[in-house]
C-alpha cells in the first residue's frame, strides 16, 4: 500500500545460500530512464549485496563474488561457456586484485577485457604520490 516512491525489499540471500540454493545478483539498468546511476560493473552490485544482505563475513563476501560470477552463469545457463579452459571462448576480464575480498572491497580496476581471446581493452592503473606536508 505505499505510495511513491515504493521500498524495495531483498529476498533471504543468505538463507538460500546457506541451504545450498544457486544464488546470482545481476543488474539490468545501465543509464536508463528508470536507474540513472548504472553502471554496468558487477563489482558495485556485489559490493551493495554484501551489505543489504548483511554478508559482510570472508566466506560470505566470497559467496558474494561468485553470485557475480560462476552462479551468474548457472543462473543463465551458460556453464559449458563459463572459465579459462581449452575449448572456452575467452570471454574475460582481469582485475587488478589479488582475490575476491579485496575486488569487491576495492570495486577492482579491470585491468584487461578479452573477447574471443582477444585482449580488447587495456586499463593504466592510477598512479598516486603522496608528498610530505610542511
Amino acid at each position: 500500500n505505499d505510495t511513491y516512491p515504493k521500498r524495495r525489499g531483498v529476498t533471504r540471500v543468505k538463507e538460500l545460500w546457506q541451504n545450498g540454493l544457486n544464488v546470482s545478483f545481476g543488474h539490468d539498468c545501465v543509464q536508463d530512464p528508470w536507474y540513472n546511476l548504472g553502471t554496468g560493473n558487477m563489482l558495485d552490485v556485489a559490493y551493495m549485496g554484501v551489505h543489504i544482505c548483511q554478508m559482510t563475513g570472508i566466506p560470505e563476501i566470497n559467496a558474494c563474488y561468485q553470485m557475480i560470477t560462476r552462479n551468474g552463469a548457472k543462473t543463465l545457463d551458460v556453464e559449458d561457456r563459463y572459465g579459462i579452459e581449452v575449448g572456452k571462448p575467452g570471454n574475460l576480464i582481469v582485475l587488478d586484485a589479488k582475490n575476491p575480498f579485496h575486488a569487491i572491497r576495492k570495486r577492482a580496476t579491470v585491468k584487461y577485457v578479452f573477447s574471443q581471446g582477444k585482449l580488447l581493452a587495456e586499463t593504466t592503473p592510477t598512479k598516486i604520490k603522496f608528498v610530505a606536508l610542511t
